[in-house]
């Protein structure tokens, strides 16, 4: 049985704890409810509704399939990510770079490793637009190289522009890359929810110790103050 440790205002979500979907060509780890993977008590937080952190063998991948009303985020964590959809879009996301589409009113995408030789590691989240039925819409940022004096980049927010992408609903993400014993600090507005998700190494998050693939809810905390046990990265949603 899947569970969340709550400890005063985080509740934890392990890693080892998430769904799996594991077939020859896919290992797939699912934070929340997703396909196959049901379980009422962990169907998204705020308006998250999706983190699946996926291993891709090469050459395989999802063929054409169909999405709506849903805002999609695709963060390539090592390898390649070839894309095409029904907006005509075809290209390939590499490691380091976000993927932004606006499923509105509906589209239809597939992803495959890029890659014959090795596998194609990403986090694929969703996160429910504030409005059904917008106009579908495609983005991609390559970020920059992770920078020790600015170890939170904003990539995402409901304004856009300034090197982040649109999101359409009421939410910042961060990308995070921590070096060891570096802290950095997010001010949370009241009535505010944030949601971590590490990606890889540790960090300490109000006494607890986050690993690779665990996830975390904080609410009622003025400020987040996050330590890097290890070199570490995550991702940072402010949520309405």
């Amino acid at each position: 049985m899947s569970k969340i440790t709550q400890v005063n205002h985080i509740s934890v979500r392990r890693s080892f704890d998430r769904g799996r979907s594991h077939y020859d060509w896919l290992d797939s780890r699912h934070t929340f409810s997703f396909a196959d993977y049901h379980d009422p008590s962990h169907m998204g937080y705020r308006s998250l509704r999706v983190i699946n952190e996926d291993v891709v063998s090469p050459g395989s991948g999802f063929g054409m399939h169909a999405h709506k009303d849903m805002e999609i985020l695709t963060y390539v964590i090592d390898g390649s990510l070839r894309h095409r959809d029904s907006m005509r879009h075809q290209t390939i996301i590499a490691s380091g770079s976000l993927q932004k589409i606006t499923a509105g009113r509906g589209i239809f995408h597939s992803e495959y490793n890029a890659s014959d030789k090795g596998p194609v590691h990403f986090l694929q989240v969703w996160i429910m637009p504030d409005r059904n039925g917008l106009v579908p819409g495609y983005s991609e940022l390559t970020l920059p190289r992770p920078d020790i004096s600015h170890p939170m980049l904003l990539i995402g927010s409901s304004l856009g522009g300034n090197g982040e992408t649109r999101i359409e609903q009421d939410v910042f993400v961060y990308r995070g890359v921590l070096r060891k014993d570096l802290t950095v600090s997010h001010g949370l507005g009241k009535g505010r929810g944030t949601w971590i998700q590490v990606i890889k190494g540790r960090v300490a998050l109000l006494g607890e110790i986050l690993l690779a693939g665990d996830g975390a809810a904080v609410e009622d905390v003025p400020e987040l103050n996050i330590g890097g046990i290890q070199d570490s990265e995550f991702l940072l949603f402010d949520l309405a």
